[in-house]
């Protein structure tokens, strides 16, 4: 599913313009973005959490040249998913909110 299949998604649901959910997917995603910038971590209960994790410096190789490059430290984001979630995949669980049609 892409941004573009979500926000048609999210219009068909609520019956609204594609637009106006556009900006609703757009306000979402800006405001996970800004909580995982701010260190912040981010729950959705039955969905998963998202945060971020600090990945340590290291020597890397350019794989054309074979030549050592330093790689800084940075901060990536992770996302854990939920054991709800993890069961609703799996079909270990019958998923009574969720439209499993598509």
């Amino acid at each position: 599913m892409t941004k573009a299949d979500l926000i048609e998604e999210v219009s068909k649901v609520v019956d609204m313009t594609r637009k106006d959910s556009e900006v609703i997917v757009e306000a979402i995603f800006d405001s996970v973005v800004r909580s995982l910038r701010q260190g912040d971590k981010i729950e959705i209960r039955g969905f998963g959490s998202f945060r971020t994790r600090q990945r340590q410096p290291r020597i890397g190789r350019n794989p054309k040249t074979g030549a050592r490059v330093d790689v800084p430290a940075k901060r990536i984001p992770f996302f854990k998913p939920s054991k709800e979630l993890k069961d609703i995949v799996n079909g270990n669980e019958s998923s009574e909110n969720i439209d499993t049609d598509n």
